[in-house]
């Protein structure tokens, strides 16, 4: 059983994404996802997202939209 929770967990995945975890960390994230199945489907679906938001044109999105996203994630508390 790994010592990282779920909420933990899910703190870290953009980090683990972008391949910005310490060696420690890592392994704390990916022992996790061995015995997690909702942290792995968890972790699948925000793949698949950021695949698909990534793939839209700018043109895709209007313009309020955007500003209002871009918005909240500059204004997220953790």
């Amino acid at each position: 059983m790994s010592d990282l929770d779920c909420n933990e967990f899910v703190e870290l995945v953009t980090a683990f994404l972008d391949g910005a975890l310490d060696a420690e960390t890592e392994r704390r994230f990916v022992d996790h996802l061995a015995f997690c199945d909702g942290c792995d489907t968890y972790l699948d679906q925000i793949r698949q997202t950021a695949k698909t938001i990534g793939s839209l044109s700018p043109e895709a999105l209007p313009e309020a939209s955007r500003q209002a996203l871009l918005d909240a994630f500059r204004n997220w508390k953790r």
